[in-house]
């Protein structure tokens, strides 16, 4: 035998817990649950496993197995918290990572200990923060978008100044903004923000211009540097794009020190079907791993199949306790009208920030009078 079994790994530790839903019959999802305890941990073959602290610890525990549906399970898997390694990607890693490739996993919930969870430092901003930043103590905030794309640098300012004269709090780039040439990254950063400076020094209100900072590896933090030079107010990422821990590091840069949007651009095939990823984990509770201030998302009834439900477990993921991790906005959006709104406030309450972007302009012909119909619903 080549393993004696022994680690270095102190015990006890504490485990962290993960749910998943796995579809087949009874003994083939509990067949999937062994393989998971293996797979996600040591991706050997269990009978060359040695006996000892590797069998004993490292490899994964099901911890409670049970039906949940047709053909549909639910088992509770715990992992020792050191295999994590105090890394937001190997965590992931160990959540989902080779599972991924194969049918019928979906993870559905995240029970993290307090130890584990404060090697995080999760949102700079969160919730509350980033009302003290707007000044807005209870309603829910208003958000919109610069759009279309095509439009001129010119013509996206000029929105900008439009939007926060009306009284919308949040302004950011479409997702689809980068920098292309009929709008280049430098230039419509530093013109939006000064058309927002200027409108907020007429108001006296405080509205912020979030510019979209998904970019190549070797550019995002220039951009992101730009921005806060400029005066931006915060930031829109889109995670799945450049990567949750790209995320996380610059929440974590105390000389970016921003707000952060993070946009679900390329994450939907996680959620799509019964294989993958949970909305709650995904878009609630990963986000607030990995630092975002709030998580975009599309909102039930919109052009999106988000459902109700759905949505609701993203607030849970949002808001739930995770230590010290503070509670971040849900920020439901995709086809937003603004009819929808007061159901949706009925659904999300008083915390949550309303993302209507085309919704907007279709109301009527009048933008600002739009915009202050849409402050009158909220307020209301």
């Amino acid at each position: 035998m080549f393993f004696s079994g022994e680690s270095n790994l102190a015990l006890p530790c504490a485990r962290f817990k993960v749910t998943y839903h796995l579809w087949g019959s009874q003994n083939e999802a509990y067949a999937k649950a062994q393989d998971i305890c293996l797979e996600q941990t040591v991706e050997f073959p269990d009978d060359l496993v040695p006996d000892g602290v590797i069998r004993e610890h490292i490899i994964g525990h099901i911890e409670s197995f049970g039906r949940c549906g047709e053909d549909e399970y639910e088992a509770v898997i715990s992992y020792a918290e050191p295999v994590a390694a105090g890394e937001l990607t190997q965590l992931l890693n160990v959540v989902f990572g080779n599972i991924s490739i194969k049918p019928d996993i979906r993870v559905t919930n995240l029970e993290l200990p307090d130890s584990l969870l404060r090697g995080f430092k999760g949102p700079r901003f969160g919730r509350d923060g980033l009302r003290e930043v707007l000044r807005i103590e209870d309603r829910p905030l208003l958000f919109t978008a610069l759009k279309p794309m095509g439009l001129k640098a010119a013509e996206l300012a000029e929105l900008a100044y439009t939007f926060a004269l009306g009284g919308i709090d949040i302004i950011k780039d479409d997702h689809g903004l980068s920098n292309q040439p009929f709008a280049s990254y430098a230039e419509r950063v530093r013109i939006c923000a000064a058309a927002v400076g200027r409108a907020n020094a007429k108001t006296g209100r405080h509205a912020i211009y979030m510019p979209n900072i998904t970019a190549p590896f070797n550019e995002i933090i220039d951009r992101a540097r730009l921005a806060k030079e400029a005066g931006a107010g915060g930031y829109l990422i889109c995670p799945g794009l450049t990567g949750l821990d790209t995320m996380r590091a610059i929440a974590e840069d105390d000389e970016l020190g921003l707000p952060i949007i993070s946009h679900p651009a390329f994450q939907g095939s996680y959620v799509l079907g019964r294989s993958g990823i949970s909305h709650q984990v995904i878009f609630g509770q990963i986000v607030r791993l990995a630092g975002g201030d709030a998580t975009i998302f599309p909102n039930f009834g919109g052009r999106f199949s988000f459902s109700r439900e759905e949505c609701e477990g993203i607030v849970k993921g949002a808001t739930m306790p995770m230590c010290q991790l503070k509670p971040i906005f849900p920020c439901p959006a995709g086809g937003m009208s603004l009819s929808s709104v007061p159901e949706a406030i009925k659904v999300y309450g008083r915390d949550v920030i309303f993302l209507v972007g085309g919704g907007l302009f279709k109301h009527g012909p009048d933008l600002l009078e739009n915009i202050k119909y849409f402050k009158t619903i909220i307020e209301g």
